[in-house]
């Protein structure tokens, strides 16, 4: 027996089988193939033995030459076989396209397709074509909601093109587009705008065996009173009943959609009377629609009507959402009715609908340009008392209008405020504080402003100079607001109209009449839309300094250009 365990052979075998043994990442279990090769050499060395066991105990140590042959010979015999089997094995482990070409074509197709819709909701429309492009090689065709998917897709980037040669692929090809294709392919279009488009692709619908549904009408509603075309939205509803494509009376989806579109239009009536036909026909209305009418009606300054659709939504129990409270807002701060307004904000409040911050804005934006900066401040207090942090864009509408006011302290004191709040300041912060700044004569407060925002890593834009130009040329400086539009032209921004009048304004206030006259020539030359600013200035300029004469004389040279 210890002449077996130390046999030579074996290690042969060994260094044999260890050739043959696939990787780790073979598509074989690797652990197999081990268990397999040790029950194999397991064999053999039983086969040894018996052999050794059976045979003259005088010849156990192999001194004689025949006998270690023969067991060499079985070996031989045993490996030849075991290794015609292993090839067998590995030539099939080399190749396993052939077995995932199998896979793919059964239940990993449907796996692909998960993935595809995936891409697509992901917008990795290049990785989704290339995924789609692999099945077709296996022979596995997507179904029609992949397709669909692919389509919406497409229709959502604007690539029409695409979707149409899908769609036609589809035709040609399999699997049938259904009436959800059309739909989402009549969608793109809308989006688009291209209405006529829309409505061919609606006519082909039946050559292809397509029966359009109510949501094909809708797309098609909407999108024609979406361009004014209420009329042609009327008889296309008309014409869709009339076809067959449906029998059932107009939906409340429908209905709403023609109700925005009479609305939108100016044509109340016709409002009126699609709503009492809904009521008449028990067509029950729900909170979009009563918004709709709610918001119609102001924009038609009908606000008694928009009442009696708000009373709706009392008598039904229904509390009014924020998007109706901000459409009366909206209503009220256009006319300049504040105190309306206020009342709307406390009834909300009232009601529990939570402000968003399109309710603040509205309000406070209102209450600036109507010079109420003092109430948009106390507004402002009770967000912040409430925890409310409001957005950059209501605390810059405060600081300009403080700066409008000429109170250059509270438009500050805003911008501390905003700044120690963790607000972060924007561009037309810091361009409302300037202007205020400006507005008193203060350029070295508004400089300052300036290197503060390049230290902040904002960008002064072309309004930013415009102010700083136009308050240096306001004192005298012409030579430093040159050097201001020397730096704006390095920064890349193009001049306009009011650049070169404040600049002829600061020229003009110097009695430098040729060089304002110069700057005049270049707005000409520039393309520039000129008002009748920079010509006023001008001849006042002239008039000033040279005499009623050749102001008159600059005026004639002025009307004949």
């Amino acid at each position: 027996m210890a002449c077996a365990s130390n046999f030579s052979p074996f290690a042969m075998v060994a260094a044999r089988f260890s050739s043959l043994i696939p990787p780790r990442n073979s598509i074989f279990g690797y652990d197999a193939i081990v268990l397999f090769v040790k029950d194999l050499a397991m064999n053999v060395r039983d086969s040894c033995q018996d052999m050794i066991q059976g045979s003259p105990s005088e010849s156990n140590g192999f001194g004689e030459e025949e006998e270690p042959q023969a067991v060499f010979n079985v070996l031989d015999g045993i490996l030849k076989d075991t290794l015609d089997r292993l090839k067998a094995i590995r030539e099939t482990a080399v190749a396993p396209e052939v077995i995932m070409a199998k896979i793919s074509s059964t239940i990993d197709c449907l796996e692909h397709e998960d993935i595809i819709r995936v891409l697509c909701l992901e917008g990795k429309l290049n990785a989704a074509l290339w995924l789609r492009s692999k099945l077709l090689t296996k022979w596995c065709v997507p179904n029609v909601i992949t397709h669909n998917y692919l389509v919406n897709a497409f229709c959502k980037v604007g690539c029409l093109d695409m979707a149409e040669s899908l769609i036609r692929e589809m035709l040609a090809h399999g699997p049938l587009p259904n009436c959800e294709t059309f739909n989402t392919f009549i969608r793109g279009y809308c989006l688009k705008g291209d209405v006529d488009k829309a409505l061919t692709l609606f006519d082909s619908m039946p050559k292809h065996g397509i029966k359009p549904n109510k949501i094909t009408c809708n797309i098609l509603l909407h999108a024609l009173c979406k361009e004014g075309l209420v009329e042609g939205a009327r008889d296309f509803l008309a014409g869709f009943l009339s076809n067959e494509y449906e029998t059932a009376p107009i939906d409340l989806i429908t209905a709403t959609i023609l109700i925005d579109g009479y609305l939108k239009n100016g044509d109340v009536a016709e409002a009126i009377l699609l709503r009492t036909k809904m009521l008449q026909e028990g067509t029950c209305i729900d909170d979009v629609a009563l918004n709709v009418l709610i918001h119609g009606f102001c924009s038609n300054q009908k606000v008694k009507l928009a009442f009696s659709c708000f009373g709706e939504f009392i008598k039904r129990g229904i509390l009014p959402d924020v998007f109706t409270c901000n459409t009366f807002l909206s209503y009220y701060c256009k006319i300049g009715a504040f105190d309306e307004a206020l009342n709307m904000l406390g009834l909300m409040l009232d009601c529990g609908v939570a402000p968003d911050c399109i309710t603040y804005k509205m309000i406070v934006q209102g209450l600036c340009l109507h010079g109420e900066v003092d109430k948009a401040a106390k507004l402002l207090s009770c967000m912040l008392e409430n925890s409310t942090v409001p957005q950059p864009i209501i605390w810059n509408c405060i600081i300009y209008g403080y700066g409008k006011c000429g109170d250059t302290k509270n438009a500050l004191s805003i911008g501390e405020q905003m700044i120690a709040l963790g607000v972060p300041p924007n561009t037309y912060t810091y361009n409302a504080m300037i202007y205020a700044l400006s507005k008193e004569g203060n350029i070295n407060g508004a400089l300052s402003l300036k290197r503060e925002m390049d230290q902040r890593g904002l960008v002064p834009d072309l309004v930013t100079y415009n102010m700083l130009v136009g308050a240096t040329c306001n004192l005298g400086l012409i030579q430093f607001a040159l050097q201001l539009y020397d730096e704006m032209l390095r920064r890349g921004y193009i001049p306009d109209v009011v650049t070169y009048t404040e600049l002829i304004k600061g020229y003009c206030l110097k009695g430098q009449l040729n060089e304002a006259k110069e700057i005049f020539a270049r707005i000409w030359s520039s393309g520039l839309q000129v008002d009748h600013v920079p010509s006023l200035i001008l001849v006042k300029g002239y008039c000033k300094n040279e005499g009623l004469k050749q102001s008159l004389s600059l005026f004639d040279n002025l009307l004949n250009e």
